[in-house]
Formats: structure tokens, sequence, C-alpha cells
């Protein structure tokens, strides 16, 4: 039956691992197998490749199929290298001992260029890991500069704060006398404002007697002597005192000296009779 030498997958998402395994060529790809090779993980730098060399070597020599990735791995690890010196001994081209060291020769070159290549990768890694640790280094210092910075300004606001406040301190004369505040002359002496003494107090008003002398139109005097309307000047300057003199010379008063009189006339008109 015809044979293949294949990968079976295994493993997780993303993250697989394959067995090198001999297997009939009609079977599923993750299906039974003859015989199980070894290991191959593509998930390290370089790839681990774990492999029975004697086995694969007797497979290979007996005529099995290697699939594309299964040929690249024989390659890598020297089986195709040795099937080949085989088959040179086998045509009488060089002896068995010289294929030895032939295959010895491959085998440490393989080998050095493998660590060669494992030394540059570790390198590299450090490298990178070094410029990694300057750059986040250099984050932090212009985190950190940032900060002194935003410190520095702080610090320079307090002091001018400060400095305002000691300067304030020192000259308070203009907040402790404050004499327009203490002293509103305009509102605890309105004079114009609590002197509506002339219109709570009108005189003509208050000296009715002028009316109630019905003589006062014999004698317009007393409607001559009205002083009490020509008294506004209290409004403009309210002199309080010197409004009673209205009160203190009502004409009213001298108008008995009318009522009087016609008894005088009286007499005068009997004589005359």
């Amino acid at each position: 039956m015809p044979t293949k030498i294949r990968l079976q997958r295994h493993g997780r998402k993303a993250k697989p691992i394959f067995k090198i395994v001999v297997a009939d060529s009609r079977a599923k790809r993750d299906g039974k197998f003859i015989e199980n090779l070894g290991q191959y993980n593509p998930n390290t730098n370089p790839a681990t490749i774990d492999l029975n060399f004697d086995s694969a070597l007797n497979w290979v020599m007996k005529g099995a199929q290697p699939t594309n990735t299964a040929l690249a791995l024989l390659k890598y690890k020297g089986v195709m290298m040795k099937k080949h010196l085989l088959g040179g001994v086998a045509k009488g081209a060089f002896s068995e001992e010289e294929a030895d060291k032939r295959f010895e020769a491959w085998l440490a070159e393989k080998e050095d260029k493998i660590s060669t290549k494992k030394h540059n990768l570790s390198k590299a890694e450090a490298e990178a890991k070094k410029a990694r640790i300057a750059a986040e280094k250099e984050i932090s210092d212009a985190r950190a500069q940032e900060l002194a910075n935003a410190n520095a300004a702080l610090a320079a606001e307090a002091a001018a704060a400060s400095e305002e406040a000691a300067a304030a301190e020192e000259a308070p004369a203009a907040e402790e006398a404050p004499a327009t505040e203490d002293a509103p002359v305009a509102e605890d002496a309105p004079a114009a404002e609590e002197a509506p003494a002339a219109e709570d107090v009108p005189v003509a008003e208050e000296v009715p007697a002028a009316k109630e002398a019905p003589v006062a139109e014999e004698a317009p005097a007393a409607e001559e002597a009205p002083v009490t309307e020509e008294a506004p000047a209290a409004e403009e300057a309210p002199v309080t005192e010197e409004v009673p003199a209205a009160e203190e010379a009502p004409a009213a008063e001298e108008a008995p000296a009318a009522e009087e009189a016609p008894a005088a006339e009286d007499k005068e008109e009997k004589s005359a009779e």
C-alpha cells in the first residue's frame, strides 16, 4: 500500500502542534496512522523538531513519500542527506566510512548555523529590550520634567499669592477705614425727606377761623393775609420752627373787633333818630 509521511495537527487555536506520522495515503489527515516519527512545534523561534532519525530514514529508504512540509523537516534534520550518501555507497562512489564523515561534517555545519541563528536572535531580542527600556526611560523622564514644571508653576503662584496677602496685611487702611460706609451722611440725615412738616401741617387748613368769621367779607384784610399759602419755602428750606408763626398770628383772632363794630353803628343810628 502507498504510505506517506505527513503532519497531523494537534494543539489549540492559533497555537498548533503537529505530529510527524507515517500513514496510509487514503486515510484522513487526523485519522489513523502507522507510526509516530516525532513532533514539530512552529510556535518557537527557531522551530522545535523532535524526530526519530533512524525510523524516518528507514521509511524513506522503503519508499514512503513525504509531503512538502514533511520533506522540509526531513531535510532540516539531515534525513534526506543521509539517504543521498547511502545511495552513493550503494553505487560504489565512496565507502560507508566516507559517507559517515561527510554526514558528520554536514551535521556540524548545520548545528553551527543553528547556533549562530539562535545567538543572533537572542542578541536582537536583547537589543530590542534595551531599546524598549531606553524609550520607556525617555517617556518617564519627560513625564518627570512635566511634573517638575507643573510643581514649579504652582510654587510660583503660591509665592505670588502669599506676597499679595502680605501686601494686603501691611496696608489695610483702605479696608479698615471705609468712611463712606460707616458714616453715610446722605442716608442718616435726609433732611428733605424727614421734614414733610409743611405737608403734614397745612396752615391753610388749620386756620379755618377766617371762614367761621362772616365779617371776613367786610374786612378783606384777613383774605389778604394768607401767609400760610406763600410759605412753600418750607419745602426749599425745611425750617419747621418758623411755620407756627402763621398759627400765632391768625388774623381771625382780630376779626371779633369787626363783629363788635355793628353795635356802635346801631347806637349812632339811634342817636340820629
